[in-house]
């Protein structure tokens, strides 16, 4: 079977510049998932309190779903013919969900965990516009994802109007 070349796909020659774009839209949704997973555990480990509990269990329930799509954004650079960075190349950008001064700050880290939930949505339905007629697969599982995001946001959307009502 002959190879790509000039064709309609994302991997053929005339698509590099695209496909590298995407790779790298894909590169930082990546280390936003890594990032994320860091704080997720150490926001459902460092929070006490009975009123804790509930948003604790949620984040640690959580952590598989965004390493998963971590893993997923990782394969489709590989896919793309792009390299899956190490930790040397990670830069730390959720200041928002860093712990709070009290381990009962529960608001602060729904607050934190909503931020990057929605910097998460914002930053996919980038990807998604990028991928547009030129990569219908990346596309495709970038709205799964986003699916997966819009469902975390609106929890602790939830969980805010429920701390804030009481």
């Amino acid at each position: 079977m002959a190879g790509i070349g000039q064709s309609r796909d994302i991997l053929g020659t005339n698509h590099s510049e695209q496909r590298d774009k995407i790779v790298q839209l894909l590169t930082t949704a990546y280390w936003m998932e890594i990032e994320t997973v860091m704080n997720y555990i150490q926001a459902s480990v460092n929070l006490d309190g009975i009123r804790a509990e509930e948003i604790s269990e949620s984040l640690a329930g959580d952590i598989q779903e965004e390493l998963a799509h971590a893993q997923r954004f990782a394969q489709r650079i590989k896919d793309l013919y792009g390299t899956v960075p190490g930790s040397a190349d990670f830069s730390p950008e959720q200041r928002f969900l860093q712990p709070p001064d009290k381990s009962t700050d529960v608001v602060h880290v729904i607050k934190g965990v909503m931020e990057a939930e929605k910097g998460a949505l914002d930053h996919y339905n980038k990807i998604i516009e990028a991928c547009e007629g030129v990569d219908w697969v990346t596309q495709d599982m970038v709205v799964a994802v986003l699916e997966d995001e819009q469902n975390h946001y609106r929890t602790f959307e939830s969980f805010l109007k429920e701390y804030e009502n009481s």
